[in-house]
């Protein structure tokens, strides 16, 4: 009699055991999945702004012309609820904490076995938060909530399908085969994960043959306008485009299909298994590893979205904050700055103290992104530019969707050139939106007013903005406008050009007689006039404590710079004391520079 009831209270105090594992293990994965999207709420809010969905029959047809549009219509919807970040990744924790308590119905896992499901929520998880730069250009609808949605519904058709007498099975099948337009390549996975939950019969060696035929019939008769390959794995995500290609960012999909067919394997195993109460440790852990192995997260990543964020709502106080943060910034975060500048003042009083050396864009795989992919039109309108800046907004938005951020630079564009119709339209399509049904665009501000009548605004069709912008805003010099000569006058001397500066600065003067010299005007002026004394074009006073700080950068570079030294070396030496200085822009912030017979990258005596 004594020996039951210890062995009965052993295995009450290993079912404790287990529980209390199981419930750690998914409260610690459950934490680390509300920091993951925590720290990645503005790439949440990104996918919002870069994401399209427009309302009415057009756009609905447009997707279910496809397999698995559906999920891409109710992902793309859903995805505009991201407009509140946080809203967001609330409804993606539920459909996830949905797809745990489906799965372990769906595949029969009980107690431990459960956190198997942690897996497919790790991989759906990362293939949320592993984008990067591809947020900017990647064209398929609803991506952020499409793929979680069809793999519920898999695992409800699943669960539904397991519930029934397996005589039904090949009914299920039929249903596989007859929802594949609808659920794409989850039909294909439900049809597989049916087939491996049990042991083969014929009905299974029938399934297969189903399985295999299922992408054929409809590719020849509903789909021929597409490539077999996009109907066999119809839905499931590739990044391709004419000049870029990421193979890795397939990998949470490929994982999420192995891992769903692999669960049932493992269950028997597991059944059988003295270890099982370590299930959810390992689980837990493989996921969290799998997520932070690739997920994409930079800095200057998220201060980009959350600056063009700012930048689209005018909210020049909140750039400039970023900027002050930001000792790296990006060629987009530089160009926006100064727009803030411009719109607060004191631009060639900060703008080098802010930083105006801009370091590239770190991606991890070949992906070409710049300026002209994440924020051209935003850059192009506030400098007057409206005519480009339309070019622009209907070019990227052709390759990747009518976002919302492109719907509101063009009603910004359409009111600033005084076309009332397109204003209403826009805003039309807007207000159909979830959280914009009031939104308006914000005046036209007097800057954007002034800018646009300085020049004419002729469309040029030119890839590289940022050259473009540099090179077309020095070119300012001849414009009668105050704004427009400040501009020309930085931008002179962000091309270290000073034939440009000369020219620029008179015409800076002109329009600021009775204005301080600003400092940065004061170090260009002191450096062109040392570079080449007879080349001076006017004579301005200059604050001795300037030019006192001139002397000293000089004999400091004198000191630092040693034969063999590269360049980029002497200025991170240099920075420190001397990087808010446009001597330091002229020599290190700017490259290609042949500076003191600088061969290659180093510098010699």
């Amino acid at each position: 009699m004594i020996e039951p009831a210890f062995y009965s209270k052993k295995m009450t105090n290993k079912s404790k055991l287990s529980g209390a594992v199981l419930y750690v293990s998914l409260l610690a994965f459950i934490s680390f999945v509300i920091y993951i999207l925590y720290i990645n709420l503005e790439v949440l809010y990104t996918a919002h702004d870069r994401s399209e969905f427009i309302f009415g029959a057009p756009f609905f047809h447009t997707l279910m012309s496809k397999p698995f549009g559906l999920m891409q219509y109710v992902g793309a919807w859903l995805t505009q609820l991201c407009y509140r970040p946080s809203l967001g990744a609330s409804v993606l924790m539920v459909i996830w904490t949905l797809i745990f308590c489906v799965g372990a119905k769906a595949f029969r896992l009980q107690g431990s076995a459960s956190a198997l499901m942690l897996l497919p929520v790790a991989c759906l998880l990362t293939s949320v938060v592993d984008l990067g730069y591809w947020v900017y250009i990647y064209p398929v609808r609803g991506y952020w909530f499409s793929q979680s949605v069809g793999y519920l519904a898999m695992l409800l058709l699943l669960w539904a399908a397991r519930c029934t007498p397996r005589k039904w099975q090949l009914v299920w099948y039929l249903l596989g085969v007859c929802t594949y337009p609808v659920l794409g390549w989850f039909a294909l996975l439900f049809v597989l994960c049916l087939i491996f939950t049990g042991k083969i019969t014929w009905r299974e060696v029938l399934g297969i043959i189903l399985l295999f035929f299922t992408a054929s019939v409809w590719h020849t008769q509903f789909y021929t306008n597409l490539r077999a390959d996009d109907v066999v794995l119809a839905g499931l995500p590739r990044f391709v485009t004419p000049i870029d290609k990421s193979e890795n960012l397939s990998i949470p999909f490929w994982v999420l299909g192995a891992v769903s067919l692999l669960i049932p394997l493992c269950r028997e195993y597991l059944d059988r298994s003295k270890l099982k109460w370590l299930v959810p440790v390992l689980c837990a852990v493989a996921g969290i590893g799998f997520t932070s192995s690739l997920m994409y997260y930079d800095q200057n990543y998220i201060n980009e979205m959350r600056m063009v964020r700012y930048a689209s709502n005018d909210n020049w106080k909140g750039v400039l904050h970023l900027a002050e943060e930001n000792e790296n910034p990006t060629s987009t975060m530089v160009f926006l700055q100064n727009i803030a500048l411009m719109n607060e003042g004191d631009l060639l009083d900060r703008a080098f103290k802010l930083g105006n050396h801009s370091v590239d864009i770190n991606t991890p795989d070949t992906l070409h992104v710049s300026l002209l992919d994440i924020a051209s039109p935003l850059v192009y309108y506030n400098y007057g530019m409206i005519n480009e800046a339309i070019r622009l907004n209907f070019e990227n938005a052709i390759q990747a969707g009518f976002s919302p951020f492109y719907l509101k630079m063009l009603t910004r564009c359409a009111l600033a050139v005084g076309d009332q119709k397109l204003v209403e339209r826009y805003t039309t399509l807007l207000h159909h939106l979830p959280f914009y049904g009031d939104w308006q665009p914000a005046p036209v501000t007097e800057n954007v007013k002034d800018l646009m009548k300085c020049y004419s605004d002729e469309l040029t069709g030119v890839e590289d903005s940022e050259s473009y912008l540099v090179n077309g805003i020095s070119l300012w010099y001849d414009v009668d406008s105050k704004v427009a000569s400040e501009q020309a006058l930085l931008y002179a001397m962000l091309r270290c050009d000073s034939r440009r500066f000369w020219t620029s600065l008179r015409q800076y003067v002109k329009f600021h007689l009775d204005e301080q010299f600003p400092v940065h005007a004061q170090e260009a002026y002191i450096l062109f006039m040392d570079k080449a004394p007879e080349d001076k074009r006017m004579m301005l006073p200059v604050e001795q404590s300037v030019y006192e700080r001139y002397k000293q950068f000089w004999a400091k570079l004198e000191k630092v710079a040693k034969p063999g030294m590269t360049l980029d070396k002497v200025g991170e030496d240099m920075r420190e004391e001397f990087g808010d200085t446009f001597w330091w822009y002229n020599i290190f912030g700017r490259k290609p520079l042949n500076l003191h017979g600088k061969i290659g990258h180093e510098i010699h005596a």
